[in-house]
């Protein structure tokens, strides 16, 4: 396959709520683009792009996936991502790398708990999106409800292109208002062939209004549209592409598109619109990159010409290879090449270089600026390092990894699997920055950390099919955080001689409370009151934001801490990286003791949907779960409860549901803050 123009060039990702139908839309683009030649579908575990056994046997993308194909003059880069909360870290990463997004919305269900969380993600990473409103074909579907909740829940403009012709299970296929023309999809070739017809005339009262509105987001963006508008001259279709283009890419609008992609309706205008309204790398704005030799900003183009310049986003265990994703910002990218990874200060050869489809390689010699591509070879790569030229070092921005909520306790189960486990779990830890592993020091076990049930269940099933660790599990375990009550002072002095040599170490900590969801604040005093040399700084501010995460009172993690270095006095000799690191871990221990420690819990934000005649048993049990109604509202025949609730009280709810609702009650949940834990705990723990 021979490589892309830049301009040609669409980097794009699907992203929405568990089951909106973002694999199904995958795998019709695949489709009609010509990549694929049989559609797989996601309920009967045939999906090209759901490769995984646990994502084909429970019907959920788990792993962001890509893959590349081609639809006219555009070249499309595409990542599935998934829609479930615990594998939240591989839509934050898809994100990071994007230039642009489809955003899948279900007719019925609307904008639902997740979709808010990835539109937050394409928000704050500016990435311009286009959305699909799918299973137009669903009973109860209703794309008017999906704009309103745009609007009021996600704060945005939503510009509709299209009307639908039918609805419900009469849809059939839809009207361009661009074009004013009626377009159906027929089902003789699954939906390859798209009928066009001229729009019924009983319609054009409705079409004449719905293309007003149209034009009026466009004239924002053209002076020149408006005008004509007003003086009656007609409009090209061309012209207002340009004008919603240009809109698109700003962030400040969002076209919209209908279609049902299970019956195979809507997908080639969707296509369409990929290339007509989401940006080339050409477009984007230069990227910010540090240069860690002088400390300054550089602002990195996209050519080829340039400097090399890549992010790896992606890490994969692949046959206990790594498998390393890039998205390249600047230069070119050869196999053999020898690049230098500015984030560890170290020195790697790509042995080779691939174009993925799905968990399928093709090899290609050479990658440029703009383009995403996966390489072989690079050992000591990890997600969001930079890569880059020994003579020319830079560290693009990395990415934000959100912190993992629930532990759960391994074993191994028989002696070969004692020796097999850490490695295994080592290249788990390549591929995932929210799974974190430790040893209880305690009990001497092993200690499993991630953002949920579902996730730490697959990273078990992993351990047995894809490394042959068998494994005992404990009951998950909620992960508490540690923080303060009150501000205080504390002077550590730490002397003693090991082997002939004086080791010694003196710092006065203050520990300052901040407000809920400020994390940890370190800040040293201006050198002057530190007198300490550079390289014992960073150490020490290293040292402190280590014995953070390592916890206070009972181990957990401190948060919404300010730490502030008020003194740390130098004597040439003693003063050593062994006595300043242990001084300052001693007394941040007994600081945090004084400072009238509490503990706080995780609250989740919650979405269930229950019929109606269940509301009062489903709202009683959260009552009893310390939950916290905070509005209700109709959906169909059933109600949507939006409430927080503390995770600790969630375990095992998705059972207690189904019993209370005959089957038929779902929820979804998300972290939402940490909060002051029950009397109950804290008197467990040791706090009161």
């Amino acid at each position: 396959m021979e490589s892309p123009t830049l301009s040609s060039l669409r980097n794009i990702g699907i992203i929405s709520h568990i089951d909106a139908g973002k694999t199904t839309v995958s795998e019709r683009i695949l489709f009609y683009t010509g990549e694929t030649h049989k559609m797989g579908e996601v309920h009967n575990g045939q999906a090209v792009m759901d490769w995984m056994p646990q994502e084909q046997e429970r019907g959920i993308t788990i792993t962001a996936t890509s893959t590349t194909c081609r639809w006219g003059e555009y070249w499309i880069n595409l990542i599935d991502t998934p829609g479930h909360i615990d594998f939240t870290i591989e839509v934050e990463r898809s994100m990071r790398v994007l230039d642009g997004a489809i955003v899948i919305f279900s007719a019925v269900e609307g904008v639902e708990p997740q979709s808010e969380s990835v539109w937050r993600q394409a928000d704050r990473y500016k990435v311009p999106r286009i959305c699909f409103v799918n299973k137009m074909d669903r009973i109860g579907a209703d794309f008017q409800a999906v704009l309103e909740q745009m609007q009021k829940r996600l704060r945005a403009r939503p510009v509709l292109l299209q009307l639908p012709v039918g609805n419900e299970g009469g849809f059939t296929g839809i009207i361009d208002l661009l074009n004013e023309e009626e377009m159906r999809f027929s089902e003789a070739d699954q939906g390859k062939t798209v009928e066009r017809h001229p729009v019924p005339a009983e319609r054009s009262e409705e079409i004449g209004a719905a293309r007003e509105k149209l034009i009026e987001a466009a004239a924002d963006y053209d002076d020149t549209i408006l005008s004509d508008f007003l003086e009656g001259n007609p409009i090209e279709p061309e012209r207002l592409k340009r004008a919603l283009r240009a809109g698109t890419m700003e962030c400040s609008i969002f076209p919209v598109f209908l279609g049902s992609a299970l019956r195979n309706r809507g997908i080639q205008p969707l296509l369409d619109a990929v290339g007509n309204y989401l940006p080339s790398p050409l477009e984007l704005p230069p990227v910010a990159a540090r240069n860690p030799a002088s400390e300054t900003v550089e602002m990195i183009s996209c050519t080829p010409r340039g400097h090399f310049c890549a992010l790896a986003f992606k890490v994969l265990s692949d046959e206990g290879r790594k498998l390393t994703y890039l998205r390249i910002y600047s230069g070119t990218l050869r196999s053999g090449a020898t690049v230098f990874n500015s984030s560890r200060i170290s020195t790697e050869k790509v042995a080779r270089l691939f174009r993925m489809h799905s968990h399928k390689r093709e090899r290609i010699d050479q990658a440029m600026a703009g383009d995403i591509v996966a390489a072989t070879g690079l050992k000591d790569v990890l997600t969001g390092d930079t890569l880059c030229e020994p003579v020319h070092p830079l560290i693009l921005e990395g990415l934000t990894i959100p912190e993992p909520v629930v532990s759960q306790a391994v074993e191994p189960k028989g002696i070969e699997d004692r020796d097999r486990l850490p490695p295994a779990l080592e290249k788990l830890q390549w591929e995932d920055p929210t799974f974190r592993v430790r040893e209880d020091e305690e009990t001497g076990q092993t200690i499993l950390t991630g953002m949920g049930e579902l996730h730490l269940e697959i990273i078990t099933d992993r351990l047995s099919r894809d490394f042959g660790v068998e494994v005992k599990t404990g009951r998950p375990q909620v992960v508490y955080r540690e923080t303060i009550r009150r501000i205080v002072e504390h002077r550590e002095t730490f002397r003693r001689e090991v082997e002939g040599k004086v080791h010694g170490g003196e710092v006065l900590l203050r520990l300052t409370p901040l407000r809920r969801g400020e994390g940890v604040r370190i800040t040293l005093a201006v050198p002057e009151n530190l007198h300490l040399p550079e390289e014992l700084r960073g150490m020490l501010e290293q040292s402190l934001a280590q014995s953070c995460s390592a916890g206070g009172l009972t181990g957990y993690p401190l948060t919404d801490i300010g730490v502030t270095v008020v003194q740390a006095p130098y004597e040439p000799g003693v003063t050593t990286e062994i006595g300043l690191r242990a001084a300052a871990q001693r007394c941040l221990a007994l600081a945090v003791r004084k400072a009238s420690p509490i503990l706080l819990e995780p609250i989740m934000s919650l979405e269930l949907v229950s019929p109606s005649e269940y509301t009062g048993k489903v709202m009683g049990s959260l009552q009893q779960k310390r939950g916290r109604v905070e509005g209700i509202s109709m959906r169909g025949d059933t109600e949507v409860i939006r409430a927080s609730v503390p995770l600790a009280e969630m375990f095992g709810f998705m059972t207690e549901l189904r019993s209370a609702t005959r089957g038929r009650g779902t929820f979804t949940m998300e972290f939402s803050h940490f909060d002051l834990a029950p009397a109950d705990t804290l008197q467990k723990l040791g706090y009161v």
